[in-house]
């Protein structure tokens, strides 16, 4: 894996606590922007991680592959732009997702999934642009039975008008409520603004923060270029100005009840659950993703032992 550090620019602004420039990692053959977590800011409400993939053409006869691996005490949450993804996962789940759907996974006591480009699919090129975020659960739920929902883009509420438009992804926003539903105080929001276009965000959560995905925003006379997370400090409302065609994401929620670890793919609020999932996943005790022969191994071991009909 290649991973290049975070870097961080100056705050040219009082109304901002961090921008955070992610740094690169490789995963499946494909190269991501990971802007959380970060030496600087480690989560914003109960948002752990956050990855940018792409935007790239995979092409013909290759295609993702990111092989079977586990997840405890979180929800992953993908997003795609442009593209699709093959979901497989240990509950026996098949789902593609395609731009403006989202795949919700909630792995709270375990599971294994894999994400892979369709075989139908690898004879010619696929672009591949979109975001996959880690939302930790609550310390009640961390240990809840899994659960896969799939949410098409015509499900999720939108909210337009005066040169933007929202889709609200999870939780709730400008008194919309996501279908996805959330298990801690919560919002996640994709936004498209036209030239000249200003967005307000709320200051009803402490912690808020916006990834630039492509254009560029002013906030308080201060200018930004995609690829950024802005975190934002608590108090004021925000307003973000679009000074070109702009998309962002818009993330945050109430400060999460207790610190978290994060060790590959795990997550917990305790040391000795993560070293608990460790020793499952070595010893083949995740239930196993149907169709899938090959599991990713813990980082520097041998795979696990996990065998399939």
């Amino acid at each position: 894996m290649t991973r290049r550090d975070d870097s961080f620019e100056p705050m040219p602004s009082s109304a901002l606590e961090a921008v955070i420039v992610p740094r690169t990692s490789d995963i499946g053959g494909l190269e991501v922007r990971r802007a959380l977590p970060s030496a600087k800011k480690r989560m914003v409400g109960p948002f752990v991680f956050l990855d940018q993939m792409g935007p790239t053409v995979l092409s013909a006869g290759g295609g993702l592959d990111v092989r079977p691996h586990p997840h405890i005490g979180l929800s992953t949450v993908t997003y795609l732009f442009e593209g699709e993804i093959l979901h497989r996962d240990s509950l026996g789940t098949l789902q593609a997702i395609r731009p403006g759907e989202v795949n919700l996974m909630t792995a709270g006591s375990g599971i294994a999934h894999s994400e892979r480009t369709a075989p139908e699919a690898r004879s010619r090129d696929n672009p591949l642009f979109g975001i996959q975020m880690w939302v930790a659960l609550p310390k009640a739920h961390e240990e809840i039975a899994p659960t896969f929902s799939h949410h098409g883009a015509d499900a999720l509420p939108v909210i337009e008008g005066e040169g933007k438009r929202v889709r609200l992804i999870a939780g709730a926003m400008y008194g919309e409520g996501a279908p996805t539903g959330s298990l801690w105080p919560m919002f996640y929001a994709d936004a498209v603004l036209e030239r000249g276009a200003r967005l307000e965000i709320p200051a009803e959560h402490e912690e808020r923060a916006a990834y630039l995905v492509s254009g560029r925003v002013e906030v308080t006379g201060d200018s930004f270029e995609a690829g950024r997370l802005l975190v934002f400090r608590a108090g004021d409302a925000i307003t973000v100005t679009a000074a070109e065609p702009s998309r962002l994401l818009l993330l945050g929620g109430e400060p999460l009840d207790g610190p978290r670890h994060i060790w590959w793919n795990f997550v917990s609020s305790s040391k000795e659950r993560i070293e608990q999932a460790k020793q499952d996943w070595r010893s083949g005790r995740f239930a196993p993703v149907p169709g899938e022969p090959d599991p990713l191994p813990l980082p520097g071991e041998e795979p696990p032992p996990v065998r399939y009909p």
